[in-house]
This record gives structure tokens, sequence and C-alpha cells, in this order.
């Protein structure tokens, strides 16, 4: 039996087994970036979304499609360009001529893992125009509300802001977003390893050559999620999460903080991490691990502060480790 048969429902040992070799099977395809191949596995079984930010070149989207590739799942790809309209991510009413009715043509959103390559090369009209998708998992056109697959995971990718030819993302549309990863240049050891895979033929154009299966889907999904459900969160964890999401509201740096959704995605964040790591309780130290990620695109920074250098993931780092840890 595959790890993607669908003769018989997964248990919660079965999706385990699948989520770790899913982690595995990207690193065929993907030289380093473990955390960020963690946070889109934890993504999937958030029901989260992730924001991938790095210069061109760095592998974000290779990496998104390796993660598509090791899911049996269907795919689609948008390239966000500057005449991109919104009708062409959600779709739109076509008239036809021979019946003299319009009738509903799906967008490209109409998926289980969308990547949104480029998405701030895009005006904030077409990037909002996911806005509905990735919060409610529908789409409506005309008043009719129309449901997405299950799961629906946007991964979108950008240029820093500083880029020529960028718009930044609506702040709302920010909030949507379950992680907000940085895609660094790889380390000198990195970087030789992925030359040498080139130089011996690996091809990023063709993963099925690499060597890519499919070994999770959709009911390792339902049966991860199923099992993240029953993880536990004793009263002092929930209220160490509380706290350290009420002191960005604080931070003298920060101009407005972390919502309560912000404080949420963070709770399903730390007991996915903690379940993926086999065990059935929250620690703090799991939601540490996961923090920077969660709430560092929920922060907004005073002008003075930016203007003195400051940066979000300072600000996290130094909430961290002022916010008493329960023990």
């Amino acid at each position: 039996m595959t790890s993607t048969d669908t003769t018989h429902t997964p248990t919660a040992a079965d999706a385990h087994a699948a989520f770790t070799a899913l982690r595995a099977e990207i690193g065929k395809a993907v030289v380093g970036n473990d955390d960020a191949v963690m946070y889109l596995v934890l993504a999937l079984l958030c029901r989260g979304h992730v924001l991938l930010e790095g210069v061109p070149g760095v592998a974000k989207t290779l990496l998104v499609r390796a993660l598509a590739t090791a899911l049996d799942l269907t795919h689609t790809r948008v390239q966000f360009t500057p005449d991109l309209m919104p009708g062409d991510v959600t779709g739109s009413q076509i008239y036809d001529p021979h019946s003299a009715e319009f009738t509903f043509r799906q967008g490209p959103v109409f998926t289980n893992l969308l990547l949104a390559d480029e998405i701030n090369r895009t005006p904030p009209k077409t990037q909002s125009s996911l806005l509905e998708s990735m919060e409610e998992r529908q789409v409506s056109v005309d008043g009719t509300p129309r449901p997405l697959p299950d799961p629906f995971v946007v991964v979108a990718t950008q240029n820093p802001i500083e880029q020529e030819g960028t718009y930044p993302l609506p702040e709302a549309q920010l909030d949507r977003f379950l992680f907000k990863v940085d895609i660094l240049l790889p380390g000198r050891d990195d970087e030789f390893r992925i030359l040498h895979r080139h130089a011996s033929g690996f091809d990023p154009r063709d993963l099925n050559a690499a060597g890519l299966r499919p070994v999770a889907g959709a009911a390792h999904v339902a049966a991860g999620r199923a099992a993240i459900a029953r993880v536990t969160l004793a009263p002092e964890v929930l209220a160490y999460i509380v706290d350290l999401c009420r002191a960005t509201r604080t931070a003298p740096a920060v101009q407005h903080g972390a919502s309560t959704r912000g404080a949420t995605a963070l709770m399903a964040a730390a007991r996915a991490f903690a379940w993926l790591n086999g065990r059935g309780f929250v620690t703090p130290d799991d939601v540490k691990v996961v923090a920077v990620a969660v709430l560092r695109h929920r922060l907004q920074l005073k002008p003075e502060a930016e203007l003195d250098g400051a940066s979000t993931e300072a600000v996290m780092a130094a909430l961290l480790h002022a916010v008493p840890v329960p023990v």
C-alpha cells in the first residue's frame, strides 16, 4: 500500500508518517530552507496560507512546485503581473451566444494549492481579489458564493518591497497569511550542493525526473487536522500566547500590534508544530519556535522606529526574551 492509497481511511499515525515523508520528498529538489518547508507543511495542517519573501533566484517557486509535486492534490500557478485582473484569478461570467446566457468560468483559484507567484507585482485591486478566497474558502460572483476545494492553501511569493515595480500588500491581506517566511541566499555549503546537483543533471523544470512522487493526499491532511485538534494546551501556555500577543501592542517601536486573529493563529501553529514533533501537548518552546513567522507581518512599526533601523524581527526577539515563560 502506498502512502496515498485511498482504500482505507488514514489514521493519525499514517498522517504523521505521510507528513514526515513529505518533508523528505521536498528535500529531493530543494537544498536547505528546512524552516520554509516546515512552515508550508504546518500551513497545510492549519488551514493557513504562507507568504514567502526573498530576492529573485532563491528557489521560492521551486519550493512550492516541489510541495505540489509531493502532494496528491490539485495545484495551479498564477504569475501576478501589473495587468492581471481580479477575474483572471477568481473566474468570471462568460456570455454564451448560443444559449444567450451567462455561465461562470472558474479561475485558477479553484484548486487545492495555489501558487501566487510574485504577488506584489500586481496592483492592490487584484491582490485583494484573493481576500474572500483566503478567509472564507469561497468565491462570490454576482452574489453567488462558490465553495473552493478542501484543502485550499495559498502560497504567495514576493520580492522585497524596495525593488522596482512592486506594490505593498494591503494590511488586511497580510493578516490572512498564517506565516511570513524569509527565503535567504544559501550558505556556501548549500550553494555548493545546489551547483553540484545541477552539474549532475538536476533539472528544476522536471521534478518527476528528480524522483519526486506524491506521498500525502487530502485524506492525510484531514487525519492530521483531526489529530491536531486533540493536542492539548495548558491554561499557562494559553496565557503565554495571550501575553505575547498583548505585548506586541504595547512595544515602544510598534504602532499596531497583533490582533486576536494573530493570537489564534499562533495557537494553531503551535499545536500543529507540537503534533509534528510527536507530542500531544503544547510547550512554551513550541510557541517560541513559530512566533516570529506567525506575528512578524502583523506588526506595523512606528515611522520613527523604522528610520532608526528597527525591524519586526528585532521587536519579536526582544518580546520573546522579555515576556515571562511559564514553568
